[in-house]
């Protein structure tokens, strides 16, 4: 399948008809990997932070504040990690200005080489208020039953929830992961499982090297990224947890490098690590 088949872009004139065939797909296809592709890292918190956790929450919370989403891929998937015939991917393409919106210029210029079109995100691009609008009620958030496959992803659902509260993040770290919860049922992020995976080490593409998975589009576009998350956590739980007394879904819940197990797995949550490992 050629891959401008299986990942659609998705613009401001687009976007109804293709909201209107997730509305169809999610009926069967309850598995959503999402990856998202941001203007980087600009700011950094200030004052005293009693966790290493709770910094690099500071740190998130401060830059999705101040900055846009620029990309979103959602990769729609089943129970055994099938994706639909034809498009199984959807790419939103965000209004950006270089002009106008804030970046570091490092991950505008990695973005640019893997072929994002800022001058039609500036002008084509999807509003987010009515993107949240479409998505809210389109089946796929708020609702039991629908699980969220995601890696490294802290600032991925920061962007989201910013997106569908219309709203900056919580000041808290707890009130966050509730939040998160509100909108996202069930959530698993590669990175924070690949702690049981024995040698499974690095960013996406790493990994997937590692698990034989090839990609599909380019790398650092949000839809081939999402697309390979997608791949990858099915073949992980193929591979690394076939044994029913580790269910996979006993490590659902976490984020990697926030929450409670900051503090003990001694792997600190950098934006900049987040940044070169997707």
């Amino acid at each position: 399948m050629h891959t401008e088949e299986q990942i659609v872009d998705v613009w401001a004139e687009n976007i109804d008809e293709e909201i209107e065939k997730i509305r169809n797909t999610i009926e069967q296809y309850k598995y959503v990997a999402m990856d998202t592709e941001f203007p980087g890292v600009v700011a950094r918190p200030i004052g005293e932070f009693r966790t290493n956790s709770d910094y690099q929450y500071q740190l998130l919370r401060c830059n999705v504040d101040m900055l846009k989403v620029i990309q979103l891929g959602l990769t729609f998937m089943d129970e055994k990690g099938e994706t639909p015939s034809g498009t199984s991917t959807w790419q939103f393409n965000f209004k950006f200005n270089l002009q106008e919106d804030m970046y570091s210029q490092d991950s505008i210029d990695l973005l640019q080489h893997a072929g994002l079109q800022f001058k039609r995100h500036e002008q084509s691009g999807v509003d987010p208020l009515y993107f949240a609008e479409l998505l809210i009620t389109s089946g796929v958030v708020l609702l039991d039953g629908v699980s969220w496959i995601s890696f490294h992803s802290g600032y991925d659902f920061g962007y989201m929830l910013k997106l569908l509260s219309n709203k900056n993040l919580p000041n808290k770290e707890a009130s966050f992961f509730n939040e998160i919860d509100d909108y996202f049922k069930k959530i698993y992020d590669i990175k924070y499982l690949m702690k049981n995976c024995g040698t499974l080490k690095g960013g996406l593409q790493d990994v997937a090297e590692q698990l034989d998975i090839p990609r599909v589009g380019i790398q650092h576009q949000a839809g081939s990224d999402s697309l390979l998350t997608g791949k990858a956590f099915f073949k992980i739980q193929q591979e690394y947890f076939k044994d029913s007394a580790d269910d996979i879904g006993r490590h659902a819940g976490h984020l990697f490098g926030l929450g409670a197990q900051t503090s003990t797995n001694g792997s600190p949550y950098g934006a900049e690590e987040y940044i070169n490992s997707s």
